[in-house]
């Protein structure tokens, strides 16, 4: 059986440039590796033109999309992006100080529901008590007037106060330095900060806040995952475990240079310390695949979704995950 061509579309981070070189190639799988920029804009092309085979996407986005009844893609158990959201949320001091002052505040957001600010809401409401009903969530683009790209997203299932940012020349973070908005929670960090003396992270010790809740919890929160378009799936199976185990090894491959640091691969002059405390954190992986070591992280998001009306209920973890990645099925 001659390889099946796949397109695969997703930013270029250290754990696929294996793969997009070629050194690392998926069984049966002629794959031509696409890099795309800006998350948003990869999204929005998968979502709303399927332009790919198989791609990087948006968790939350793919997953209220299942619950919908919506069987256009299927996922694997694979986890590009996973970043510690707590730094990412910004306040102005004249109005917050802490968690707790954000009740009933303004608070500006890219897009209601993406995964980075399911995150941030979740967080803030099971670690600190935030009321997310007291809230007003004003929707826009972090860097300029208008909307944060063009998202086929699905509307919430139970009114939550969500405006737009109407401002034809002011973007969030101007309302932000503004007075305008009260805080920002997003997948960016706006350009005031640090430029204006009452914009502040709401967390300043950020990396030791996010240590601990990792260290109580157990949850690196993940950002996204890669999703295969259905009806290639069904034609082509095995592309499902194929593409898992490319991606996986590719990963290693990417984890094991970080370590050798006699020559540094990336401009950290601290590289070695941050990679002995990632492993007292972590252990030996802290970015691992498969359903397993991120059962707890998936369904805490999954029970956040649940809580934000972007889904009815909860769902079984594997109900998310094309079985050909669970369980590999041979080429035939």
């Amino acid at each position: 059986m001659a390889p099946i061509p796949m397109t695969f579309a997703t930013g270029m981070y250290d754990r696929m440039v294996p793969l997009a070189t070629g050194e690392v190639q998926p069984t049966g799988i002629a794959l031509n590796f696409l890099e795309v920029q800006h998350a948003r804009d990869l999204f929005d092309r998968m979502v709303g033109n399927r332009e790919f085979d198989a791609s990087e996407l948006s968790s939350s986005e793919y997953i209220t999309r299942i619950a919908s009844g919506d069987r256009s893609f299927t996922a694997i158990p694979v986890f590009p992006s996973r970043v510690f959201r707590h730094s990412f949320i910004v306040i102005n001091t004249n109005k917050v100080k802490k968690p707790i002052d954000l009740n009933g505040k303004r608070i500006g957001v890219q897009l209601y529901t993406m995964t980075s600010a399911v995150w941030q809401r979740g967080i803030l409401q099971h670690e600190y008590g935030l009321d997310l009903s007291t809230i007003e969530w004003v929707e826009g683009r972090m860097e300029g007037p208008g909307t944060h790209g063009k998202p086929s997203v699905l509307p919430t299932l139970k009114p939550v106060n969500i405006t737009q940012n109407t401002s034809p020349q002011k973007s969030l973070s101007d309302l932000l330095a503004d007075g305008e908005i009260d805080a920002t929670i997003s997948a960016e960090l706006p350009d005031c900060l640090g430029k204006v003396p009452h914009v502040c992270r709401l967390f300043p010790d950020f990396k030791e806040v996010e240590k601990d809740y990792y260290k109580r919890t157990g949850i690196f929160p993940i950002m996204h995952l890669v999703v295969i378009r259905r009806d290639f799936y069904e034609k082509y199976r095995f592309a499902a475990s194929s593409l898992y185990d490319a991606l996986n090894e590719s990963k290693e491959l990417a984890r094991k240079r970080m370590e050798s640091v006699g020559a540094l691969r990336y401009m950290l002059p601290w590289l070695p310390a941050e990679l002995d405390e990632m492993k007292e954190t972590f252990g030996d992986d802290c970015w691992p695949y498969g359903v397993e070591p991120n059962r707890k992280t998936l369904e805490a998001l999954v029970q956040f979704l649940v809580e934000q009306s972007m889904i009815e209920k909860t769902m079984p973890i594997e109900d998310l995950f094309a079985p050909a990645s669970l369980t590999h099925f041979r080429m035939k």
